[in-house]
């Protein structure tokens, strides 16, 4: 048996990441990186019985070790469950599992929380957990971000009629950029720097035509996959995502982002709108 440890920054409080955890849906969710179908059956209790199942209704059998919410959870895993729901504690495959370790620590500062994942593991099994934990942390990335309150969280799109990598193209060149991302015409972006990859970063200037107030629109890039989806920082620390989806030789634009406290959610969510409207039409015309 070999113990290995996995860890990483999650862009949310502990309360928030612990919820994402151990929600029976949400599980189901960042589980699936490791097999699709992938659940969770438990009181939830300190000493109580958990079942972690595949889509057939097997998998492995565990006791909650300790739980700290929103801290500490540990299983130490028992036995095998069939998909008639027989357990197996003594059986051959079950004694090269049993009394293996499970930890989660979760460590919040400020509104981060790092995530450290201990597991005891056949040496057989190290590559598999090596691939399938950096897939089921993205994930818990995703859904850590999408359960932030709603009124803090505005998504606008525009259906754009050209391919993705039409739309991925113009979306993310400065020469492209500067003729679209502003808000209304009397606005216009006289400049745009663009570093397209992780921990890249972006400015993009928007002024008004006629020179009385402008700002710069700044930020990092977290996640950058081509001709799918883009996660970025905005310099005062809100975060946004960015989605092209396939539809036929269309492409849907999707983007998320969190609001500021200056401006009315409302005039925030028209004003980026607008800017996807000014994308969608400088697209469409070339």
């Amino acid at each position: 048996m070999k113990r290995k440890q996995y860890e990483t920054i999650i862009e949310a409080p502990c309360e928030r990441v612990w919820e994402v955890l151990w929600n029976e849906k949400s599980y189901r969710e960042w589980a699936s990186a490791f097999a699709e179908g992938s659940k969770v059956e438990s009181n939830w209790e300190e000493g109580g019985k958990i079942l972690f199942l595949n889509a057939e209704n097997e998998g492995m059998i565990a006791r909650i070790q300790e739980k700290k919410k929103p801290e500490k959870m540990a299983f130490t895993h028992l036995g095998m469950v069939d998909k008639t729901g027989n357990e197996d504690f003594d059986g051959p495959l079950v004694k090269a599992w049993s009394g293996a370790e499970e930890i989660y620590i979760l460590e919040e500062s400020g509104e981060k929380t790092r995530l450290r994942v201990t597991m005891d593991m056949d040496e057989g099994h190290e590559e598999y957990f090596d691939n399938a934990w950096p897939k089921a942390f993205e994930k818990l990335k995703d859904l850590a971000f999408s359960q932030k309150q709603e009124s803090t969280i505005i998504t606008v799109s525009t259906a754009v009629n050209a391919p993705v990598e039409k739309v991925w193209k113009y979306w993310t060149e400065p020469q492209h950029i500067t003729q679209w991302n502003f808000a209304s015409p009397d606005w216009h972006s006289p400049s745009a720097e663009n570093d397209l990859k992780e921990q890249g970063k972006f400015s993009y200037r928007m002024e008004a035509k006629d020179g009385t107030h402008g700002f710069d629109f700044k930020g990092t890039y977290d996640r950058v996959e081509p001709q799918k989806q883009i996660f970025y920082t905005m310099d005062d620390g809100r975060k946004a995502q960015v989605h092209f989806k396939k539809q036929g030789n269309a492409t849907l634009l999707e983007e998320t982002f969190e609001i500021e406290s200056s401006h009315s959610a409302e005039m925030q969510k028209e004003g980026w709108q607008a800017i996807l409207n000014n994308f969608k039409a400088h697209v469409e015309k070339n």
